[in-house]
């Protein structure tokens, strides 16, 4: 058999090629003629796999190593009998580590406390929960608003929209791009939605660029009525707006999901899925060494030490929080070098999760142990 694969998936070369020929091209490169006599793909949000590039093809499965899928034209695809698969949640816990050095750098720059601030987590899904737990770790209060969800389980334990925005400090959104239907999201984060939320509130979109509406959403910057706001993904990537960017807190290349380990689950979602529906025998197969971080460990009271006996609660934190992932690099990356978007997404260098890090030199310090450990470190 035959797959074409997006070369930047990593730890993906030698793994299939026992049982089959694997062909590696850049993922927005992939063309009809590459993919015509091919069995299978495995891709990411760079190939459009709709008909103009699939329409004659051989292909009867398409695996997407991301949580988002709308780059398939699934209806298409379905109904010309090629199935295909997501990796829902592989990185989620990736993003939980960006919201969280996010939300503490936010914290620090403005000087203000976390604890006295509402969290408001459009997108209940894999992501969206494990903000809330983080935001709720970090003394937040968080409003959850998922409108699917709430139809199914009740509206208990949802907010709706308009409150939500009305209510919550930062708003965060954590959503699939849906561009029409009753639960579309596409410019969602618009006019009336900026109109709504708090004067001075922050805006958070690490899910899809086309959720919110660019000229809308740099009016509300300017104007004042958005204090600040952070973005990791943009309307026309990778083209993006660079009056926007110069105007946001943060401004990340598409890259909060992109942990090693979340690499690794998208990656090992994809080959499973691959050898179930062609009996390949990899149904269990996960890479087998993920690299681990340079210095894995933390010495908490060095950092507390260094961050001077009247630091606030966030400074402290944001310390052990950006030895895990440096928010700064990537955002100051991105505004010296906007042209090299898809360059900062390709060459990406590792990122461990907090779990990959172990606090030591805890003692007296047992309240930031706690809230770190809560967050996913070790111990």
């Amino acid at each position: 058999m035959k797959i074409i694969a997006d070369d930047k998936i990593p730890f993906l070369p030698g793994v299939l090629e026992p049982t089959a020929e694997v062909r590696y091209l850049p993922g927005k490169q992939i063309t009809p003629d590459d993919v015509k006599d091919a069995d299978a793909l495995i891709i990411r949000t760079r190939t459009k796999c709709n008909a103009e590039l699939l329409k004659g093809s051989s292909v009867k499965f398409i695996a997407t190593a991301t949580i988002g899928f709308d780059h398939i034209d699934t209806v298409w695809c379905e109904a010309n009998g090629i199935r295909w698969t997501n990796a829902p949640g592989c990185n989620s816990s990736s993003v939980k580590q960006y919201i969280t050095a996010a939300l503490l750098h936010l914290a620090v720059r403005h000087d203000f406390s976390l604890e006295d601030m509402t969290l408001g987590v459009i997108g209940a899904g894999n992501v969206g929960n494990k903000v809330a737990s983080a935001a709720k770790a970090l003394g937040m209060k968080v409003l959850l608003n998922d409108p699917p969800r709430a139809r199914e389980e009740g509206t208990g334990e949802f907010t709706e929209l308009g409150e939500l925005l009305a209510t919550a400090s930062i708003v965060t959104t954590h959503v699939p791009l849906n561009m029409d239907g009753e639960d579309k999201t596409f410019h969602l984060a618009g006019k009336e939605f900026f109109d709504k939320m708090q004067s001075g509130a922050i805006f958070i979109n690490s899910s899809r660029g086309e959720v919110h509406d660019t000229p809308a959403l740099k009016d509300a910057l300017k104007s004042g009525k958005l204090s600040s706001a952070v973005l990791d993904v943009w309307e026309n990537e990778p083209e993006i707006d660079l009056e926007l960017l110069k105007l946001v807190d943060f401004g990340t290349p598409h890259i909060a999901g992109y942990s090693t380990d979340g690499k690794a689950n998208g990656t090992s979602m994809s080959v499973q899925a691959v050898s179930r529906h062609f009996g390949l025998g990899l149904d269990s197969w996960y890479p087998e060494k993920v690299p681990p971080p340079e210095n894995p460990h933390i010495d908490l009271k060095q950092f507390v030490e260094e961050a001077g006996k009247d630091a606030s609660r966030e400074k402290i934190l944001k310390k052990a929080v950006a030895r895990t992932y440096p928010i700064c690099r990537d955002s100051r990356n991105l505004a010296e070098g906007p042209e090299n978007f898809e360059k900062l997404r390709g060459d990406y260098p590792l990122r461990r999760e907090f779990q990959a890090y172990r606090l030591e030199n805890i003692a007296g310090l047992t309240n930031f142990a706690c809230i770190l450990s809560s967050l996913g470190f070790q111990i």
